[in-house]
């Protein structure tokens, strides 16, 4: 099953690519940004997690070291809340790069992309401090003007259903965030 999603994600990055590249006069993303990985709840299918899991285990010792502290931190942050939304920094965020880049969930992969969502168009949360998008909405009025918006929804659960993923017969499973995974 990871060999196939594998074979989907080379198929699915190409096609990032096309909307990135569609919407390159939006973005503001470059290496060392890392707003999307400071706060969030980071949605992973099943079988997002094991590959994730793939590239944590090829990590040095040390990095994971770091990373199942992040995570055991997180656990006892999460259990003390009292909030109903746990959200949180990335546990896989070490020194502002992300320690599993090739084995990041599709969350991570779309996000900071605006695109169409049931006629309305979803902006990435970065448009709000300055960055993705925000040359073409208002935060005052909460107007949006852009003509060429991603047209197909990039939330997990609908790539993950989407013909693309449907063609390589993936069993994804339950998504849940990130964090729940090793609870």
């Amino acid at each position: 099953m990871l060999k196939r999603y594998e074979k989907f994600l080379n198929d699915f990055d190409n096609k990032f690519a096309e909307y990135t590249n569609n919407q390159r006069q939006y973005i503001k993303c470059q290496k060392g940004c890392t707003d999307c990985c400071e706060i969030g709840e980071y949605p992973f299918s099943r079988l997002e997690a094991e590959y994730l899991m793939r590239g944590f285990l090829a990590l040095p010792n040390e990095t994971k070291k770091i990373i199942k502290n992040n995570i055991s931190k997180l656990l006892e942050e999460k259990r003390l809340s009292k909030k109903e939304r746990f959200t949180y920094r990335c546990p896989f965020l070490i020194n502002g790069l992300c320690s599993v880049y090739k084995y990041r969930g599709l969350t991570c992969r779309v996000f900071g992309l605006a695109y169409l969502d049931n006629g309305v168009i979803k902006l990435p949360e970065c448009a709000n401090f300055g960055l993705n998008y925000s040359n073409v909405y208002d935060k005052q009025t909460k107007t949006i003007n852009l003509s060429n918006p991603i047209q197909e929804p990039l939330k997990i659960d609908t790539i993950l259903r989407s013909p693309l993923a449907e063609s390589y017969e993936l069993e994804c499973g339950e998504i849940r965030p990130l964090i729940n995974w090793f609870s």
